[in-house]
């Protein structure tokens, strides 16, 4: 007798519960990785009774942001550590490591500085026998990273960040506001996934830190790192955070978390809105009174 064709199998996930059997649950979601963790960390400086705590118990977790990244801005008064918890995350001494407590990025405890926590600040930090080019390319350099290489890929980022044309320029031949985009440049080709910034801005006039500002959240949106940006200005932790840590001073604590919307407007225009200024009085408020956390900044769901 001829043999009988096999039946086909119901594939698994066509499968059909049999009567009274529930259905299967859908997959759980998949929690982001942890890329940076803070664990109760306390920082001083000196031992006995001469020994100055700069940051005191502080705990918060970052998670990974794929596609995304996110702008964590912390602001807090005059010595408050600001700086201290951004150095410990660089692994820079003598900031690093916390007197107690843990640090963590990308799941390890750090334990020095890494090409993956790129640093920028505002003393700039060009070589000035170099020119424009060549300080954007020095990390590369050091990499290994073949001359014709390390040319094309630098004069592609002096492009990204406004200086085609100055490729071949020292620094001392050029503004703050240029300098400056030279050591984002210069950092930000190394393609760090955490990018720290301490008060890279501070130095430069008003109408030059928007362009500044406008042009970070350019090349974040096409970078999608996650970046720690020290400010004192309210203006621009709201303008750029998509968090906000506020800090506390003697000791230094963090105090509150808030969460904000991403900018979708050029900071000069940002700033033309009534409810925009809302929010930088009132994180002013809190910080200046060093109030204890009171929730969402009113005026945050005008801007959503």
């Amino acid at each position: 007798m001829p043999e009988e064709p096999k039946p086909t199998p119901t594939p698994a996930a066509e499968a059909v519960p049999a009567a009274g059997q529930a259905k299967p649950s859908p997959p759980a979601p998949v929690e982001p990785a942890e890329l940076v963790r803070f664990e109760k960390v306390t920082k001083s400086f000196g031992t006995g009774p001469a020994a100055k705590v700069a940051v005191q118990d502080v705990s918060f977790v970052v998670h990974d942001q794929p596609n995304s990244g996110e702008l964590i801005a912390i602001v807090g008064p005059s010595g408050c550590g600001k700086s201290t918890v951004l150095r410990m995350l660089a692994g820079l001494l003598p900031h690093h490591p916390p007197t107690t407590g843990e640090v963590w990025a990308f799941g390890k405890r750090i334990a020095g500085p890494s090409a993956e926590r790129g640093m920028v600040d505002q003393k700039y930090s060009l070589m000035p026998h170099l020119t424009v080019a060549d300080n954007i390319a020095f990390g590369l350099k050091l990499r290994g990273v073949a001359g014709s290489e390390r040319r094309d890929r630098a004069h592609d980022w002096a492009k990204k960040v406004g200086l085609e044309g100055s490729e071949d320029k020292y620094p001392s031949e050029l503004s703050g506001g240029m300098q400056q985009r030279v050591s984002i440049a210069a950092t930000l080709i190394l393609e760090p996934k955490i990018l720290l910034m301490d008060e890279p801005f501070g130095a430069l006039d008003p109408k030059i830190r928007m362009q500044m500002q406008e042009l970070l959240v350019k090349l974040w949106r096409e970078q999608q790192s996650t970046v720690f940006l020290v400010t004192h200005s309210m203006e621009e932790a709201v303008y750029l955070g998509d968090r906000v840590l506020r800090m506390a001073a003697k000791p230094g604590r963090l105090v509150e978390k808030l969460h904000l919307p991403r900018p979708d407007e050029p900071p000069d225009a940002m700033r033309q809105h009534s409810w925009f200024n809302e929010l930088t009085q009132e994180l002013l408020r809190r910080l200046e009174t060093d109030a204890p956390a009171s929730g969402e900044l009113p005026g945050s769901e005008k801007w959503r």
